[in-house]
This record gives C-alpha cells, structure tokens and sequence, in this order.
C-alpha cells in the first residue's frame, strides 16, 4: 500500500548529525550492523560502501551482514544473531515484513534502536523507513514502459513475490497502467533474486512464440537475466526492457541497446544516512522531548525517510558514469 505520509530528509537533521561528529562525540566502541538478504548482489555492495563510508565519518565500527542468497530464514537467524550482541543500533532490510516483524520488536524491547532500509516491515515497532518510495517508483516504471510502448501491448513483469517493497512497486505499476486501455500484463514472474531464473522465464516465452511487447523488472537481478535472454533470441533494441537499479551488468546492456532503460535507486545514500539516523537516536541528538528515543511519545526524527529514485537510458548513461568515476 502507498503510504499515507512520506517526508522528505530534511537539511536540518543533515547538519545536526554533521555536527555531532565534529564535536568529537562518536565513540569508537560503538558498533552498528546492517542486516541485508542476497548481499552478493552489486545492488548490496553499494549499500555496504554507503554504510562502511559513514562509518568511518562517525568514527564508529560499522558491519555489513546477511544471508548471501535470498533467504528470509537465513537473513533473520543474522538479525537476531546481531541483536545478541546488543549494537548500538541496527539497519536491516527485510526480505519478508511479517517474518521480522517479531524480531524488531524485541530488539526494541531490549533497547536496541532499529531502522528499515529498502524494504520495511511496517506493522514492526521499527523507528523509521529510509528508502525509496517504492509505489512511486512502480508508477515510474510503468509510465516509463508505457511510453517505450505507445501505450499498447503485452508485458511481462519480473519481480519477488511476497517482498513488500516489490509488492508495493508492483501496485505502482498496475495503478499507472489503468490509464492504458491498450496495455495489459501478460504474466508476473517470479526470479527470486536470481538473473538465470529470469533469463530461463523470458527464454521460454520467446521459444514459444508468445508475443511478448514489453518486459519491466521490479528488482535489480530481473534486468541482466532479462536482457540476457532477449539477446540471446536477437530482440534486442525491439521489445523494451525497463531494469531497476544500475548494477555494472545492467549499465552494460544499456550500452548495448538491449536494456532500454532503467529506474535507479539510491542504496549507498539509503545506508550513509541510515547509520547516521541511528548515531543520532543512540545519542538523542534531537532534543524535541525532554526524553530519549525510548520513553518519547513519538520519535522525533522523520517516520519515512524518500531517498529517491533516476531514471537512466542511453542519453544519460555516461553522465552518470562519469558521475560515479568521480567518486573518492
């Protein structure tokens, strides 16, 4: 579901957490965990830069953990293995809200502050979301495919079922669609986080002659596999690919014409300011109650944090490229 309420980051709490660090005030016993599923993924790599880059600007120890696979279970065994060490504050992106949902709550309970990142798990006690709107990004993508499409034919979404965020972009692109009367999606697949398992999807579909005029990724595996396939059966540059994300290989079939284009998130932005939002309820750097995070009667930072989303295509490729070279 779209949430009711998404606030914007505030230069304001930029700047208090700025100057908490350069009051000298980080200790270098403190330790903060980011908890991720699929952490293989450049998507995840990206995020762990962000996290370890703050980190180091925090003066605090920061760790990056998960399952390497997509595994719900295997993630939360790490969560809760973190949580037993008590951190002084904890990142995790949920691959399932429910299954968490709990575990937060404890965590919590025990007084360990816990924000969502990417994925939330809002019935959760967690202090915030930090991440993309993920039903805009779905109707960004949708309108996008659209447009690629003048607006008729068939599509074939590639996503994760029973993740909310995708879920929730997923909704995104159904709502956009409604304004297509002429477009309609064929199927919805399943890849599970894994580029051969959506290459083997659209594989099967061209095989079999099904007349496929679009396909749209609602994570970032889908694109590469998806790409992989088209050009495989030498439809590359005739039936759109909208990717999400831009990992390296996606980048790469952008370049090559096949991926058209695709909607980029901003994870290394997600975890920077993520740890930094932990350091800050860890510190009560917000003094809005006479009380710290735990005996307010409302956090006093954001409850949604909008990191935003960049559309990429050939033309502003390069920009982009050259904007990450550029990068420390």
């Amino acid at each position: 579901m779209r949430s009711p309420l998404v606030w914007k980051f505030p230069l304001l709490l930029v700047a208090c957490a700025t100057l908490c660090v350069s009051c000298g005030q980080s200790s270098r016993n403190e330790r903060y965990v980011f908890v991720a599923s699929n952490t293989s993924l450049p998507y995840w790599q990206e995020a762990k830069t962000g996290f370890l880059a703050a980190g180091r600007e925090m003066r605090v120890k920061a760790e990056f953990t998960g399952s390497a696979a997509y595994s719900p279970a295997q993630e939360l065994k790490a969560f809760e293995t973190a949580t037993s060490t008590h951190p002084s504050g904890i990142l995790v992106s949920p691959a399932q809200a429910a299954v968490f949902q709990n575990a937060i709550d404890r965590a919590i309970q025990d007084g360990i502050p816990v924000i969502c990142v990417d994925s939330d798990s809002p019935g959760s006690r967690r202090i915030l979301f930090i991440g993309t709107n993920n039903y805009q990004a779905g109707v960004t993508s949708g309108k996008l495919i659209a447009s690629l499409m003048h607006g008729r034919g068939r599509i074939v979404v590639i996503t994760i079922s029973g993740q909310l965020n995708l879920d929730q972009r997923l909704q995104g692109v159904q709502d956009a669609l409604k304004s297509y009367s002429y477009m309609s999606v064929y199927e919805i697949a399943n890849d599970q986080g894994v580029p051969q398992l959506a290459d083997q999807e659209i594989s099967s579909l061209l095989k079999s002659n099904v007349e496929v005029d679009g396909i749209l990724c609602l994570e970032a595996s889908g694109g590469p596999g998806a790409a992989r396939a088209v050009d495989r059966y030498g439809d590359g540059g005739k039936v759109p690919v909208v990717a999400m994300d831009a990992n390296p290989e996606t980048l790469d079939w952008i370049s090559k014409g096949v991926i058209t284009a695709t909607v980029a998130q901003k994870p290394y932005t997600m975890a920077f300011y993520g740890l930094r939002l932990l350091y800050d309820l860890h510190h009560n750097a917000v003094h809005e109650f006479n009380a710290d995070w735990q005996k307010a009667p409302v956090s006093p930072l954001p409850s949604v944090v909008d990191t935003g989303t960049v559309v990429i295509n050939a033309a502003s490729l390069d920009d982009y490229r050259n904007a990450l070279a550029a990068q420390p």
